[in-house]
């Protein structure tokens, strides 16, 4: 595999897709990143470090044919890519009795078939290059389902098989497949979950975090780059020999569950 391939990054612009981009720019990769907002695109370029080369590309990720034309662009201004890292902005909140099957089509779209795509779009590109990375974003409800999120709930499952699939598959590629799953980190997704919870209990939403935290053996939320630098040694040479894992990320918050 190529010292420090080109990366391209799904839903890169904010968040936990960002703080990926961090990490890997940071330790020298090329980095393409992917987001529906243009403004949203050229803040986060500029924010990443500096002397490496970054791009934004305007895609959104459940559109198979924007996503293509994005990993196609990325490739041919950065080169082969050797390392994905596979994110999607989570799916609406709502429970079971909620959703309706346009809303279970729109989530299925975003997050599941957005990686799937993404992960067929390079895999030519990591052959070429006897090997490569692919690192799927998920989420703790791989471990434990999330009041109200009954989307994420069962659809984020779906990607630590998917990856223990390619995993086996690619491995004699010399591709490594791996989850990534965050539990309480502090982005603009929790933030609103936890604003959604307040209102739909009638609580303050510094209350609903309290309660948040008290779940969690560290007593905190994570920080979006603590969550980036496993990425970002997922996508290193040190990770050469983990494989169709899901790591989470979540200062313990499932470490007691079987």
């Amino acid at each position: 595999m190529t010292e420090n391939p080109a990366a391209f990054v799904l839903a890169g612009s904010r968040g936990l897709g960002f703080a990926s981009a961090a990490a890997l720019s940071a330790a020298g990769h090329p980095v393409a990143i992917c987001g529906r907002s243009t403004e949203g695109l050229d803040e986060a370029i500029a924010a990443l470090p500096d002397g490496v080369r970054a791009i934004g590309l305007s895609a959104d990720v459940s559109d198979g044919a924007e996503l293509a034309s994005a990993v196609k662009e990325a490739r041919s201004e950065l080169g082969p890519i050797g390392v994905l890292v596979a994110n999607a902005g989570g799916p609406p909140a709502g429970g079971f009795d909620d959703l309706t099957d346009d809303e279970w089509d729109v989530a299925y779209d975003l997050t599941l078939m957005s990686f799937v795509r993404a992960v067929r779009l390079v895999l030519p590109d990591m052959r070429s290059l006897g090997g490569g990375r692919i690192v799927l974003i998920g989420s703790s409800s791989i471990r434990r389902p999330i009041a109200n999120l009954t989307l994420s709930n069962a659809l984020r499952p779906a990607l630590a098989g998917l990856a223990k699939d390619l995993a086996v598959t690619y491995a004699p590629d010399n591709i490594t497949v791996n989850v990534v799953a965050p539990g309480r980190v502090d982005t603009d997704r929790v933030r609103s979950l936890d604003q959604a919870a307040a209102q739909r209990r009638g609580l303050d939403v510094a209350e609903i975090r309290r309660v948040s935290e008290s779940s969690i053996p560290m007593g905190r939320y994570g920080k979006p780059d603590e969550f980036g630098a496993v990425v970002g040694f997922l996508a290193s040479p040190e990770a050469s020999y983990v494989t169709g894992q899901s790591i989470l990320v979540d200062g313990g918050m499932t470490a007691s569950l079987p």
